[in-house]
């Protein structure tokens, strides 16, 4: 990359970062005398949960309340039915059209001009009772054998009727020894609730098309205390769309190496617990490559899985006395990919937050951003095609870090975090002729150490104890990596760029017991080849704004309140690994379309909830609100490089109390009823 790019590419990032800091800004002031409290939760074996943080103490003084008698008005009227929950997100195309996969109205389906695949072919993979699961995965009787017919797209419908209760739980699945959808369940109510979600899997179709042991990962406990059984199917339905099978020009990677614990073969999951594990697989890389994208699919467990929400390390016995230790290592984490142990690429992570996080009545019936789907990142790792292709053996490696820090002004990366993170990786990639060798020379590397600026300070009260801590943390990171290259089909440079920023100000309070968090992540990635056949950029933020407190009365009475802002905004243009959303639109618009070269995502989630419990737990009650917005743009750009955004979908939801009181949905520019 020229300086004047670089430095171009890094003012670009400092305006999206002062904006997004400004709007976080707005929220904090929206939200004055919040004090939000990040929340943990260690696994002791697989029966026990312990914890470490006051977010974790938030849902297990819920759950002490169990069997309190609840004059809640969440539960409604009418309890034959389930609860329909949801996340919100564009329509997937089908092989009978744009189907609806956010409980619009019943999994509609909008037909295509085109006309749908009356010859599509639907296989069940799955149909299961998930109680007991620890260690007893869903192995398919005869794993997968592909219909015996010449599809081009796969959508799997994986639905779930549950009721009782039940935690959060993760499910994976996996074909043989490749991680290919990670998603996590809603949290039921005693009534039951329902939810469906589309996922278009056409990506792995190289996986598709050969037998595969079919392994669903999908831990869970059933005992007097948690009765939710997860009672769900999965089918996948093979057709031949309309459009191309990825729309975005290029077809799926012809080849996927799984980076992961490779145990498909026996019937068990693949994945890596990390820092447990060294997350590390070696390769035999085909020689004939021409180009890689390497995804990684992680998830934070334990003191982990609200890692954004961590303490500096320097303050984790802050409040040892009257609370307890808290989860360190700062509430940043940065994935990093290592290729024969150097850094090719970097992931900064959205944070998830599951169906049962900070206050279950926060996410029912809409779930919160991902929780259904949680998404990978690509880093293109083309560049390092003229190493990989030498016909020798590899490594690639994926590791999780934190920072350390001095307690006053200064932070570094950490070698480690707490426990844990489940994790895998795949490389997805495009092949030339068998015989064909790509060759070139691996020419720029620009990885230095990321800007940190830190500071923190703890206060205390009259006795001397420990009372408040804030700290503020804000880090920067640029990447670049290129490479000359010849295939088969072309020579030319590629490249790949990350420019990256990261704040969080935050703070607890009242002796440990309260906290809040601001944080922002922006970033810009690249891949370029010119002559290479090579175009893919995005880039992405991700606003958060949590608050919480936890209070007794003088009689005992226990209140919790919560507060949760949260958004998305994600932009990409060119040949990515994963479908953008466009495919299904092109279709449903017809050979009129306009030609899009990008998308826009763009969803932001408001939510506030409350929980109350008697001191001799006699009763307790929840409520919770949340709002939705979602739009789905496709970009344009004209001849004289400006873009304008067409709206594709659009949606405004609310809910209150289990119930949606609010919902307008738009498609195409009509208004959907």
């Amino acid at each position: 990359m020229s300086p004047l790019r670089q430095r171009d590419g890094l003012a670009a990032l400092v305006v999206k970062w002062f904006l997004l800091i400004s709007l976080l800004a707005g929220l904090s002031l929206a939200h004055p005398d919040a004090k939000y409290p990040p929340w943990k939760i260690v696994t002791s074996g697989s029966r026990s949960r312990v914890p470490r943080s006051p977010l974790a103490s938030f849902k297990n003084l819920v759950d002490e309340g169990m069997d309190a008698t609840s004059t809640s008005s969440a539960a409604p009227t009418a309890t034959s039915t389930p609860l329909e929950c949801f996340q919100v997100s564009q329509p997937v195309l089908t092989h009978q059209g744009l189907e609806f996969r956010d409980a619009v109205h019943a999994q509609a389906v909008v037909p295509i001009p085109a006309g749908g695949d009356a010859n599509a072919v639907t296989v069940l993979l799955l149909e299961h009772s998930f109680a007991n699961s620890y260690g007893h995965p869903f192995v398919g009787e005869g794993n997968y054998t592909p219909p015996e017919y010449d599809f081009d797209h796969v959508v799997i419908n994986f639905t779930v009727q549950v009721k009782g209760r039940q935690y959060d739980r993760t499910g994976v699945l996996y074909l043989g020894d490749t991680e290919v959808w990670r998603t996590s369940t809603a949290e039921p109510t005693s009534y039951g609730i329902r939810w469906v979600w589309l996922k278009d899997m056409t990506p792995f179709l190289s996986l598709w098309k050969q037998p595969q042991t079919l392994i669903f990962d999908l831990e869970s406990i059933v005992d007097d205390t948690y009765t939710g059984i997860l009672n769900t199917t999965l089918t996948a339905t093979f057709f031949k769309g309309p459009v191309t099978a990825t729309g975005n020009g290029r077809a799926p990677a012809d080849l996927i190496i799984p980076i992961s614990e490779g145990t498909g073969s026996t019937g068990e999951p693949s994945q890596f617990t990390y820092p447990e594990q060294n997350a590390i697989s070696t390769v035999g890389f085909p020689q004939n490559a021409n180009r890689a994208v390497f995804t990684v699919d992680v998830k934070g467990q334990g003191d982990e899985e609200f890692w954004w929400s961590n303490v500096p390390q320097s303050a984790v016995d802050a409040f040892k006395g009257d609370y307890g230790t808290l989860p360190g290592y700062s509430p940043f984490r940065e994935v990093q990919v290592l290729i024969d142990d150097q850094l090719a690429g970097v992931v900064w992570p959205f944070p998830v937050i599951y169906t049962g996080g900070v206050v279950p009545q926060l996410h029912r019936p809409i779930v919160g951003i991902e929780a259904f789907d949680i998404s990978e990142h690509e880093i293109d790792i083309t560049p390092w095609l003229p190493l990989l292709c030498d016909g020798e053996d590899h490594t690639f490696a994926i590791q999780v870090v934190g920072l350390e820090d001095d307690g006053v002004s200064s932070a570094t990366l950490s070698s480690t975090t707490d426990s844990s993170w489940y994790i895998t990786g795949k490389i997805f990639v495009w092949l030339d002729d068998e015989g064909s060798v790509t060759t070139g020379t691996f020419s720029n590397s620009y990885a230095s150490d990321p800007t940190i600026v830190f500071s923190q300070k703890i206060t205390q009260n009259s006795t001397g104890g420990n009372e408040t801590l804030d700290y503020a943390l804000a880090v920067t990171r640029t990447l670049s990596f290129s490479s000359f290259m010849k295939t088969q089909h072309g020579e030319g440079i590629a490249t790949w760029t990350q420019s990256l920023s990261y704040s969080n100000n935050g703070g607890v309070y009242a002796s440990g017991y309260d906290n809040i968090n601001t944080f922002a992540i922006a970033g810009d990635d690249a891949a370029t080849g010119a002559g290479l056949d090579i175009s893919y950029s995005t880039s992405y933020s991700y606003p958060l704004y949590c608050s919480s407190s936890a209070s007794y009365s003088a009689e005992g009475n226990l209140t919790l309140k919560a507060d949760l802002d949260q958004g998305l905004e994600l932009e990409v243009r060119g040949a990515s690994v994963f479908p953008s959303g466009l495919e299904a639109f092109a279709a449903a618009m017809g050979p009129d379309a306009p030609e899009l070269q990008g998308s826009k995502l763009r969803t932001t989630r408001n939510g506030t909830a409350a929980y109350q419990r008697a001191a001799d737990n006699s009763f307790s009650t929840g409520s919770g609100r949340t709002h939705q917005i979602f739009s789905f743009e496709g970009l344009t750009d004209d001849e004289e490089g400006e873009t304008s955004a067409t709206r594709l979908y659009y949606r405004d939801v609310s809910a209150s109390n289990d119930t949606v009181t609010d919902n307008h949905v738009e498609l195409l520019g009509e208004v959907i009823t």
